[in-house]
């Protein structure tokens, strides 16, 4: 791929984290709630209707979550704008790191909290996320 190509596939990279953060921020408030609610349940499958979104604790933990993965897709995005055209191959090992990092975490975390499933939404997430920029761009 050439740098152009990473610079183009880093905004979609930016797209598949931070949107979820506005999902999740709909789980913020009850009236709202369900496509947050309806995430984890698809993501701790089996879809059972086991997750809720009832308790404060648990909007206010998605608050979190959804600032966070909006937050970190919003800076992929200006690194691809600002920062890529002067040091491509650190950026891109930059947002590597992150993703391969919250790939870590998030999965163990997943086992630890008895939703192994998620590891697989893990991988797939990881795949798309991370694409291309796994090899340096060629310059042209």
């Amino acid at each position: 791929m050439t740098h152009q190509q990473h610079q183009s596939y880093l905004k979609f990279t930016a797209w598949v984290v931070g949107s979820f953060g506005p999902i999740f921020f709909l789980g913020t408030m009850l009236p709202t709630a369900e496509p947050a609610r309806l995430t984890l349940d698809l993501l701790s499958f089996p879809l059972d209707g086991v997750q809720s979104y009832e308790a404060p604790t648990t909007r206010f933990l998605s608050a979190l979550t959804g600032g966070f993965l909006f937050g970190w897709g919003v800076c992929i995005w200006c690194l691809q704008k600002w920062v890529y055209v002067k040091a491509p191959n650190e950026v891109r090992k930059a947002v590597l790191a992150g993703i391969c990092a919250w790939f870590m975490l998030d999965s163990a975390g997943s086992i630890a909290s008895e939703n192994p499933s998620n590891v697989w939404f893990n991988v797939l997430v990881l795949l798309l996320a991370v694409g291309p920029l796994w090899t340096p761009a060629k310059s042209v």
